[in-house]
């Protein structure tokens, strides 16, 4: 369905120029319901046309619209209803508060709020009550946060196994793109040739995120899930998807044939009508080499996880490897389909 006029909701990208808010603005162009009004970025690039100063890094061409429209610096002062930030964690929390305290409604990639008590940190499919949270925010505005990219792919693929056979326990090994570092990223002269077992911050972030997400909302918080988490992350020379092997541990004893039809029967936002929603949000591949980044990240316009070599290792224990679509379903993409449902529920 194709909103006309007053009825489409104008919308700011804050980071318009970084490699998410180029995924912002390629998500958003010819939305039925969004339209891009404002582009914002650092003060050097404010009061320049966006295509002057961006390096466009997509497969698809900058929309000419977009390339023409003048970026404005991060500040609450924009004719808009919806604010989808990208801007990097280490600039997003001042700058995203002075929008709520103005009135905004931000939805925001960033890891600044996103363990904040209040603030949703939201997987639509997932833990949709968890929008209640906002009723507790003491602004004029709110703010709802997606989860960190690899997060994203995880909890996805846990949550109809959690919900059906419950969970003991998770290790989880992610093998990550490239683009997940922005741009400029890594170093070439680093990530060529090598994996680096390292990235900043992103393990501490799947072991906390994960359980605020899958955890039961009461009243005015979350209870977190309280199951064991373990994550190891490395930085792979993979231009975009991110993969993760994980040992999961049910509370339930069950098999490889009915963890396959959970994933397969998991679509909790049938019926919504929302233009970013998959129509199968998990898909299993049951060939043995799959799933891979090059053949399979961009599954439903890279809004689907791909699980595959689904493996029993004992009555409750299991293995296999979820792929995400680490600048899509793990970033743009999920905040999108977040300001949908809010949209959509707001208009009820």
């Amino acid at each position: 369905m194709v909103r006309e006029g007053d009825l489409m909701k104008k919308v700011a990208i804050l980071g318009a120029t970084g490699l998410v808010g180029q995924r912002f603005i390629q998500l958003l162009s010819n939305h039925p319901f969004f339209e891009i009004s404002v582009l914002a970025a650092s003060d050097n690039s404010a009061g320049k046309r966006y295509s002057q100063i961006v390096q466009w890094h997509l497969d698809t061409p900058m929309p000419d619209k977009v390339g023409q429209m003048e970026v404005q610096r991060c500040e609450p002062n924009f004719d808009c209803d919806y604010v989808f930030s990208a801007l990097p964690s280490d600039i997003a929390g001042p700058i995203e508060d002075e929008f709520v305290k103005s009135g905004y409604t931000v939805f925001s990639n960033a890891a600044s709020h996103r363990m904040d008590e209040d603030v949703p940190l939201m997987i639509a499919e997932v833990n949709l009550d968890h929008l209640n949270l906002i009723d507790h925010q003491k602004t004029s505005g709110k703010i709802i946060t997606n989860p960190n990219c690899s997060t994203i792919g995880l909890v996805m693929a846990l949550k109809p196994i959690m919900d059906r056979f419950g969970v003991e326990q998770v290790h989880v090994v992610t093998m990550q793109a490239i683009s997940g570092a922005g741009y400029p990223g890594v170093a070439s002269l680093d990530i060529l040739d090598n994996v680096i077992p390292y990235i900043k911050n992103e393990e501490e972030k799947i072991m906390t995120e994960s359980k605020k997400i899958l955890g039961k909302f009461k009243a005015d918080h979350i209870d977190f899930a309280d199951f064991d988490i373990q994550a190891q992350c490395n930085r792979v020379p993979v231009q975009d998807g991110h993969m993760l092997s994980v040992f999961v541990e049910t509370i339930q004893k069950t098999c490889v044939e009915e963890i396959i039809e959970s994933l397969e029967r998991f679509c909790p936002l049938k019926g919504m009508n929302l233009p970013t929603a998959p129509d199968r949000p998990l898909i299993y591949l049951s060939e043995q080499r799959s799933p891979q980044p090059k053949l399979h990240r961009n599954l439903a316009n890279g809004m689907s996880v791909s699980v595959g070599r689904l493996v029993q290792i004992s009555q409750k224990r299991f293995r296999f490897v979820a792929l995400v679509h680490n600048t899509i379903r793990g970033a743009a993409g999920c905040a999108i389909l977040n300001g949908e449902v809010y949209e959509s529920l707001m208009e009820r």
